[in-house]
């Protein structure tokens, strides 16, 4: 905030300058003669520095008094009800500093993706406002956002949201949080963390031999299962090499897939796992301590606390081929790209939203994984701390459109393969399924 109240003071200093000279001087020099007598001359001069100084504490009221610079632009800002009243605290800065009248308008996260598709092409929508990161492919494809430029406070963005906010090699927002599954461990069950898939059926088959789990986990969804098939080098869509995502390469019938899929097969027909892809039935087992391990993201923790289990966060195990890779999401602040005002909201963004003050009172308002790498070397929580050493190996779930024709195909596999149907054949069938509909668009 130093930085902005030294340039408040430098305009108000030129624009008392500018006033002065415009004026010749003020009105005394106005109505002196272009040639005053020697004489005169001499007792001006003796009484120039006195009148200055005498001058001088009134010319700093009138410039304060001026302070305000005259409104010349209108900037339009959507966010929802954590991080509006945090930018609120920018809107009289930037209207002093800049001559720029900011409005900021709570629209909820739920509701802004679907209000700016309509609102922008109509030259009603705002100029800066909220997304989750896998909807930057449609906002850019569509012609609804635009790049962004941090400049050098880019390096105080963690490269995993950074690599969110990528489309077509270009960076589309300042990233303020991100999140990411891991493995919650219920501790009086498993005291120690588990480091590999194939320990975690180890540790956790005797409990059900004991009676005193029912499962060794539940898998909640297909997002959570990302976090598996990577390990055995599984992958939805392939990518180049500066992280794009290729939507011509669909890798649910890769080798590694399948050989997820082979395992995770198998560890249903042990019994170790039931046949049940459902979040509620995983989320409420583990609540209640009848399972050790769960895939599951920061989201739950307040359920898992009032509940009283005294877990552990830690990272996604291993399988045949490293450690997994969970999902991660992002979110962050876009600029319309059919706004009129894109250099101001660029301004905005970059010289007052991106700083380490704005970025911990995002933090305080709505307690996050912080994406601002200063914000994030100061979270104290311990639990959100290891999301986000587990989140370390995360890749950013697809952004490209062609992610929308994944979900269904992906999910019936993974159903089919854990009632016992042929692994290959039905992750080749559902591989298949993605490319038509993608072919299809």
């Amino acid at each position: 905030m130093k930085h902005n109240r030294l340039f408040l003071l430098v305009v108000v200093l030129l624009l008392g300058a500018m006033v002065l000279s415009a004026c010749g001087g003020g009105e005394e020099a106005a109505e002196a003669p272009a040639e005053a007598p020697a004489e005169e001359a001499e007792v001006v001069e003796e009484a120039e520095e006195p009148m200055e100084e005498e001058a001088e504490e009134p010319m700093e009221e009138e410039a304060e008094e001026a302070a305000p610079a005259e409104t010349t632009a209108t900037l339009t800002i959507w966010a929802d009800d954590k991080r509006g009243p945090v930018l609120e605290t920018l809107v009289d800065e930037f209207a002093a500093t800049a001559g720029v009248e900011v409005i900021i308008e709570q629209v909820m996260l739920q509701d802004m993706l679907e209000q700016t598709r309509v609102a922008i092409p109509a030259g009603e929508g705002p100029d800066l406002f909220i997304v989750p990161h896998d909807q930057i492919g449609q906002l850019v494809e569509g012609g609804l956002i635009a790049p962004v430029d941090l400049g050098a406070k880019v390096d105080n963005v963690t490269p995993n949201a950074l690599q969110a906010f990528n489309y077509n090699s270009e960076l589309y927002a300042l990233p303020y949080a991100t999140e990411n599954v891991a493995i919650i461990r219920n501790v009086d069950l498993v005291p120690e963390p588990v480091a590999s898939l194939e320990e975690m059926l180890e540790v956790g088959g005797p409990l059900m031999e004991e009676g005193a789990i029912e499962s060794v986990t539940v898998l909640p969804s297909e997002y959570a299962s990302h976090g598996l098939h990577t390990a055995f080098g599984g992958y939805l869509f392939g990518q180049d090499a500066d992280g794009n995502y290729l939507p011509d390469d669909v890798g649910l019938d890769s080798p590694g897939f399948i050989a997820w899929g082979e395992w995770l097969q198998q560890a249903v027909n042990d019994g170790y796992i039931p046949t049940t892809l459902d979040y509620a039935t995983a989320n409420a087992l583990f609540a209640e301590g009848g399972m050790p391990f769960i895939v599951n993201g920061p989201w739950a923790l307040g359920e898992y606390r009032d509940a009283g289990v005294n877990f552990a966060i830690d990272p996604m195990p291993t399988g045949s081929e490293g450690p997994g890779a969970p999902f991660l999401g992002a979110q962050g602040v876009v600029i319309n790209a059919q706004s009129e005002n894109q250099l101001l909201a660029q301004t905005f963004l970059t010289e007052l939203v991106a700083t380490d003050e704005i970025m911990a009172d995002f933090q305080a308002q709505d307690p996050r994984i912080p994406a601002w790498i200063p914000t994030l070397e100061t979270v104290d929580d311990a639990d959100l701390a290891a999301f986000g050493i587990a989140g370390e190996t995360a890749q950013p779930m697809p952004s490209i459109p062609q992610m929308g024709s994944v979900w269904g195909s992906w999910k019936d596999g993974l159903q089919l393969v854990m009632n016992g149907e042929d692994v290959t054949e039905t992750f080749t069938n559902s591989a298949n399924q993605i490319r038509d509909a993608i072919a299809s668009e």
